[in-house]
């Protein structure tokens, strides 16, 4: 692929922030587009410059729909809080019903850097904390980051950091999601502690914010309703097993009277993996900062869960991509605001890819 740098960019879509907006909601599509509409439009109507949203994925049978955000950094904090802000309106968490674990209305709020232009520090420090007002600031135009921004404008929610916004760690998101019961049926939500915001409560649950090199998801389903099998698919793919593929947290989940092997792609530092070779194709790689990432290709996971699948006589139906690679994601964005469209979403449709 190369880096970012490759492409055609304009003024208008330099350091540029892409966010993956998570929502517990996928049924009512009037709903999730509304919220969607509230990151590219304020509540008078008017444009948000150097905004768009790229992508609307609904899954109705998880639940959850994945929204992609894409401004510049300056513009990203506003459209996003204004889309969580809408979510958290809207959708009521005690009445909440899906087959994908969730615990918040805004389940996950990840910031990723497009390019050069734009480091991880800067996404990390959009996604959490605040800054102080100095006396000279109203409390109208205090500086409130992301995760500020959210506990102050909707009382009563709470959040956890991942990745670069949880200093000085730099806890991943599958360890953050395991210390705080994500994994679980039914979490203990009175034994959790946010780290920004109350105890979680039943009507907008918790919420993770955090900042990373560009996370992908890549779902791939098996004809079968063998979750016993999913699971083991799933375990000798992930990356913490020898073996297993570099960069790929996965589940097995019930979907849709099958099974689906739903799995984040992390993008990492340096050259791809020597040991994975060519198989599956070459792996994409891209830069922040002058530091070179690259990421699991989505015919990989697929080859690999097709032939793990196939040694028990089960086939594959299909590979979802939510969303884009980080490629696609930088070259639609700039596409969108060099022709100001804030609704890409309903161009997208009419698109070949």
């Amino acid at each position: 692929m190369g880096s970012f740098r490759g492409m055609a960019h304009s003024a208008i879509s330099q350091r540029l922030v892409a966010c993956l907006l998570n929502v517990s909601e996928a049924r009512k599509k009037e709903l999730v587009e509304t919220v969607a509409r509230a990151a590219v439009f304020d509540s008078n109507g008017g444009r948000r410059e150097g905004t768009t949203v790229l992508n609307i994925f609904n899954d109705l049978d998880y639940n959850r729909s994945v929204i992609t955000i894409v401004a510049s950094i300056d513009c990203i904090k506003e459209a996003v809080l204004s889309a969580c802000e809408q979510a958290c309106r809207l959708i009521d968490m005690s009445a909440y019903a899906g087959g994908h674990p969730t615990m918040g209305a805004v389940d996950l709020v990840p910031l990723y850097p497009l390019g050069e232009e734009v480091g991880l520090g800067d996404c990390a420090k959009e996604a959490r904390g605040c800054r102080k007002r100095n006396r000279f600031e109203s409390d109208m135009h205090a500086f409130w980051t992301v995760a500020a921004g959210l506990t102050e404008r909707v009382s009563g929610t709470s959040a956890f950091f991942f990745g670069w916004a949880d200093s000085p760690q730099h806890r991943g998101l599958a360890q953050r999601r395991k210390e705080m019961g994500w994994f679980r049926k039914n979490p203990d939500t009175g034994a959790i502690r946010p780290d920004v915001g109350p105890l979680p409560q039943k009507r907008y649950g918790l919420t993770g914010i955090g900042a990373s090199p560009y996370v992908m998801n890549c779902n791939v389903t098996i004809d079968t309703q063998d979750l016993a099998l999913g699971r083991s698919i799933a375990m000798s793919i992930r990356e913490s097993t020898p073996g297993g593929i570099p960069g790929v947290q996965v589940l097995a989940l019930p979907h849709e009277g099958a099974v689906e092997i739903a799995c984040n792609v992390e993008s990492m530092k340096g050259n791809p993996p020597s040991q994975v070779g060519e198989r599956g194709g070459p792996w994409p790689t891209f830069s922040i900062g002058g530091q070179l990432y690259c990421h699991a290709p989505a015919s990989l996971i697929t080859a690999r869960v097709a032939e793990l699948a196939g040694r028990q006589g089960v086939a594959t139906k299909g590979t979802a991509l939510v969303g884009f690679t980080p490629h696609e994601c930088r070259g639609l964005a700039e596409r969108a605001l060099s022709l100001g469209i804030a609704e890409f979403w309903k161009e997208l449709r009419r698109l070949h890819m």
